[in-house]
């Protein structure tokens, strides 16, 4: 699934042969851990796209977008260019994950940026989210769905407006506009959901809540979103529903993630052992169990999952739980 240009397909199924912003983002986070230069090289492909777009960042670090083609797109070719169909656009997240994912990179001593043009760009980047209003503008969310106030997107940009903050200048009300924000809406999702998949980025990879929060959340998502085959990804979805919500493999090795994040050595081993009952023996992880079925949907491998199932599989060995996924 890793394309010529350094960035990464979400899946080779005819549905998801597209590049997300933010499903890169977390493809690419066993890289992160690593030696390896693709988490680098990834991240200087999105640079490259931002450039290429950077007329449109212009614009909308004075005005606001109105329509969903206006917003920085969520979804590109394999080519890395814009695509014509009418999509969700609206997702702050993916700007704060890739903020996020540049401040990590460098603090791990990954060469991010090359010159003054990618500094430009991180700069025009926390100047949309200001713009934006990103603490109080509703968005699509990670889910791509409901336009409102969404405390996932609003997380992901105070964690990456933070941790770009050494790189550029980042006013403290940006961030502590966020974090306000974040005070009133959570454990909450949103004003529909009171609980949603999405929150577990605020654990991992994020790490900004208390742990008395992560705690409520993950206390939420267990005992309310959990499944067989993983984790549906909210109450109600219709997504590839059957009669029940779809089952989102990531579920497990993401849950297991949080928990290795607050220490919590007897659930990560749980969630190990759950994840490895889902994970098919070519390793092609699919994107989710068709809801009310033991039927995996056509998008596998889904990027993004198998990247949430190695990051486990890693932190397994570092505990010296597991020698390989077998």
């Amino acid at each position: 699934m890793r394309l010529p240009n350094g960035a990464y397909m979400a899946s080779p199924s005819d549905d998801y042969s597209y590049v997300w912003l933010r499903d890169v983002g977390y493809t690419v986070l066993p890289y992160l851990y690593s030696g390896c230069d693709r988490y680098a090289k990834t991240y200087h492909a999105l640079l490259d796209l931002f450039l290429r777009y950077e007329w449109k960042i212009d614009i909308h670090t004075r005005q606001k977008p109105v329509l969903p083609y206006e917003y920085i797109h969520a979804r590109y070719s394999c080519d890395l260019t814009e695509l014509p169909q009418p999509w969700g656009h609206a997702q702050n997240d993916s700007i704060g994950l890739f903020l996020w994912g540049v401040g990590e990179g460098m603090r791990h001593g990954k060469p991010i940026l090359r010159s003054e043009a990618d500094r430009r760009i991180l700069q025009k980047l926390v100047d949309y989210l200001a713009c934006m209003e990103y603490w109080q503008e509703p968005d699509n969310g990670m889910w791509e769905e409901n336009v409102e106030v969404h405390a996932s997107s609003v997380g992901a940009c105070v964690a990456g407006l933070t941790a770009v903050r050494i790189l550029v200048d980042v006013p403290d009300d940006l961030i502590r506009n966020g974090q306000a924000t974040l005070a009133r809406l959570l454990p909450r999702e949103s004003v529909t959901k009171k609980t949603d998949l999405a929150l577990l980025s605020l654990i991992f990879p994020y790490q900004i809540v208390s742990r008395d929060m992560a705690f409520r959340i993950l206390y939420d998502v267990t005992t309310k979103l959990e499944r067989t085959y993983g984790c549906i990804r909210y109450q109600g979805d219709r997504y590839f529903n059957e009669g029940r919500e779809a089952e989102w493999c990531f579920g497990f090795p993401w849950l297991g993630l949080c928990f290795s994040v607050l220490g919590e050595e007897d659930k990560v081993e749980e969630y190990w052992e759950k994840t490895k009952r889902i994970v098919p023996p070519d390793g092609r992880v699919p994107e989710l169990y068709i809801g009310g079925t033991s039927q995996p949907n056509g998008n596998r491998p889904l990027a993004w999952a198998v990247a949430m199932v190695m990051l486990l599989h890693e932190r397994m060995k570092k505990s010296k739980r597991v020698s390989s996924l077998n």
